[in-house]
């Protein structure tokens, strides 16, 4: 037997009803903020991620899905979302046409790391993305909507913000925060000796808990900002405050990707074990620069559905459309014909098996139809149809037309 590769889930019945639910329930919240829908590929140039992720980083130095296609060319599977958003948004010129462009997004992830709960090799991001905006504001925004996604959702959370600076206010920072941790280089790990050459403020995001001790004392961005970034975070948290969304500030968040500046948040849950961060994003304003566009203004951010799934609270479940049956042969091409055009203004299940009336109703219970209706030979001649509403029991006979 061939079995699906580790990591790499089929989603089947209940978890595809919590998956579509997701995707509409954050595609209407996201569309009510004025964004559009963008699909980008599955499969990119490597150089994308490396340039734009980062080569320190633990999703190209370790996890990505990279080989050599016929074409011999260097590609990979996508790992993340916003790089690809961004390499559209450059190459359809839209960084040169000015204004502002709103995006949403979802579809599958790649990422070769040791699969987990809520932590697969395929798995599924939301994800939105706004250029164009340098104010605050808009990052507050995303802020937001998140929180009115998992509201919807039912889902509580914990929301953490950080502030990672400018290049005005990072350089500084940046060689103290060196400075400290070649102090305690004998006692961290190998990728904390790694990052310090080449990102070293990811040192923070270090889940190692020896580092993380031995980074209790280590110097703190939010120390040494800017007054442009520091303005900026204090009117981040007003709005929130204003608006009646909790936060923590937490000085070692950093998020996982390179290109972040300026405001960076992640959404976290205690009831999913300590992989909790069920989304998360931030500003990052260089990164269209990076690859080769316009300087842009740009925020976003992500979730991964897979870790959210049991925690969405489901709504109720209400009985909808028909379930149509025949009770003999004679009515199995007219129950074809009477579904087809139903169809056109309902939902409409068939059951092309000849059953008596107890287990037609049996069935369309099964497929939580509102309406059981049943057709035989003495229907057939008489023109009519036996229709049941199987939320308040009634029952009567109409005609064909009628139907």
């Amino acid at each position: 037997m061939i079995n699906s590769l580790r990591g790499m889930n089929d989603i089947l019945s209940d978890d595809y009803e919590r998956f579509t639910y997701f995707i509409s329930a954050a595609t209407k919240i996201a569309q009510r903020y004025g964004f559009h829908f963008i699909e980008t590929p599955l499969l990119e140039e490597t150089a994308l991620f490396k340039r734009s992720v980062g080569e320190s980083s633990d999703i190209v130095g370790k996890e990505m899905y990279q080989f050599i296609d016929k074409g011999e060319n260097d590609v990979c599977l996508r790992p993340e979302g916003t790089a690809g958003v961004v390499r559209a948004f450059i190459q359809k010129k839209l960084d040169r046409a000015g204004g502002i462009h709103r995006f949403f997004y979802h579809g599958a992830m790649f990422r070769y790391e040791r699969p987990q709960k809520g932590r697969l090799r395929q798995f599924h991001q939301f994800g939105v993305e706004s250029f164009g905006v340098d104010s605050v504001y808009e990052d507050a925004s995303m802020i937001m909507m998140v929180s009115d996604i998992l509201k919807e959702l039912g889902i509580g959370y914990r929301l953490q913000l950080n502030s990672l600076g400018c290049n005005d206010c990072m350089p500084n920072y940046r060689e103290e925060l060196v400075a400290f941790v070649r102090k305690c280089e004998g006692g961290i790990c190998e990728d904390c000796v790694r990052r310090v050459d080449t990102n070293p403020i990811r040192v923070l995001d270090c889940k190692n808990g020896s580092c993380q001790e031995l980074y209790i004392g280590a110097p703190k961005l939010i120390n040494h900002l800017c007054s442009d970034c520091g303005n900026d975070f204090n009117t981040l948290k007003k709005i929130l405050e204003d608006n009646n969304i909790e936060y923590e500030v937490n000085t070692n968040l950093v998020r996982g990707l390179d290109y972040y500046s300026k405001t960076a948040f992640e959404f976290v849950s205690d009831n999913i074990g300590s992989q909790n961060a069920i989304a998360g994003g931030g500003r990052y304003d260089r990164l269209v620069e990076f690859l080769d566009g316009r300087a842009t203004p740009a925020v976003g951010f992500a979730m991964g559905i897979e870790r959210l799934m049991e925690l969405i609270v489901m709504p109720e479940v209400k009985k909808d459309g028909y379930y149509i049956g025949a009770l003999d042969d004679e009515a199995i091409d007219m129950i074809v014909k009477i579904a087809h055009n139903k169809r056109k203004t309902d939902v409409v299940a068939i059951d092309y098996k000849t059953k008596n009336l107890k287990n037609h109703l049996k069935a369309a219970d099964k497929v939580n139809a509102k309406y059981c209706a049943v057709i035989g030979s003495n229907e057939i001649a008489s023109g009519t149809i036996w229709v049941k509403n199987l939320k308040d029991k009634t029952e009567k006979t109409v005609t064909l037309e009628e139907f």
